[in-house]
């Protein structure tokens, strides 16, 4: 019995003192958790109440600050979308960040292929090149890229902005993408070239299909960056009718801000942020799905 109740104690004690360890570690889990529900909820709020406040008058802001509108005024958004040309500034960013995104896709998934699936002499060097380019802020290069615009005529122009947006994308794009291409199994590389696939083939018909989820991924991420994208746009495009959105945005702060009309202000900041918020909730499931690993039985 005295034997039993030593080996009880002595759980009991070793119990106790591995929860005593554990304990920063829950701490720092708990903590952690805390703050990441806080700043979601946080951002969701704002977002809720930056909405609410551009479907109301300016007396209803100022005087009614957390109370819904008494009717929706529509004309707010009216305002932000005509007068200072927020409709223009709109398309422009669409054409813009398209063309960028699908030419960012269309050199950096043949480019991550290559250097995720192929051996050769320099590959390593190659791919941690891009990868020291990705830490290189875009702002120093704003002095070099404004000359060379400048000598090739690509100043004020949306064809340069785009080649410039591409440019300073690819690092990330090649080393995201290169990630999902070194997961893919071999076995159907093996497979497409019995079959008599050449390179090119194996990569079109059976490679690019199953990186979807990095493509879907690369292409939201850089989409977000590139349609909230200030510096370079201000930079380089200096004629009102070719303005991104971004740069649209800081007009009617101007100009809602000399009239006092806040709540269009309000309008032009849900103009830009809806179409991310949409195209992320919209394709993010695409991220998920796991389609190469159940491709291989």
């Amino acid at each position: 019995m005295a034997v039993i109740q030593n080996s009880k104690i002595r759980s009991r004690e070793s119990i106790l003192l591995r929860g005593i360890k554990e304990l920063p570690s829950n701490f720092v889990y708990f903590g952690s958790q805390l703050v990441l529900y806080c700043w979601v909820g946080f951002t969701i709020f704002s977002f809720i109440w930056i909405i609410v406040a551009s479907f109301k008058t300016n007396r209803e802001l100022f005087s009614q600050v957390w109370q819904l509108p008494s009717s929706l005024q529509f004309g707010n958004y009216i305002k932000a979308w005509s007068v200072v040309h927020m409709g223009t500034y709109f398309l422009n960013s669409v054409v813009i960040v398209s063309m960028a995104v699908l030419l960012i896709l269309t050199i950096a998934a043949p480019a991550a292929y290559i250097l995720s699936r192929f051996k050769f002499r320099g590959n390593e060097a190659i791919t941690n090149l891009f990868i020291a380019g990705m830490g290189i802020p875009y702002q120093v290069l704003l002095v070099p890229l404004f000359m060379l615009f400048k000598q090739f005529s690509l100043l004020d122009n949306r064809l340069g902005l785009v080649l410039a947006y591409t440019g300073l994308s690819l690092p990330f794009s090649i080393f995201l993408l290169t990630g999902f291409f070194r997961t893919l199994p071999t076995e159907l590389e093996e497979a497409a070239a019995i079959d008599g696939c050449s390179e090119f083939g194996i990569f079109r018909k059976v490679m690019l299909p199953l990186a979807s989820p990095g493509l879907v991924s690369a292409a939201i991420f850089n989409f977000i960056s590139l349609w909230n994208e200030y510096l370079l746009a201000l930079v380089m495009i200096t004629t009102d009718g070719k303005r991104t959105l971004s740069l649209g945005l800081y007009a009617l702060q101007g100009a809602m801000q000399y009239t006092s009309d806040w709540v269009g202000l309000f309008a032009g900041v849900v103009i830009i942020l809806l179409p991310t918020l949409l195209i992320y909730i919209i394709m993010s499931e695409r991220v998920l799905e796991g389609i190469t690993f159940g491709a291989v039985k």
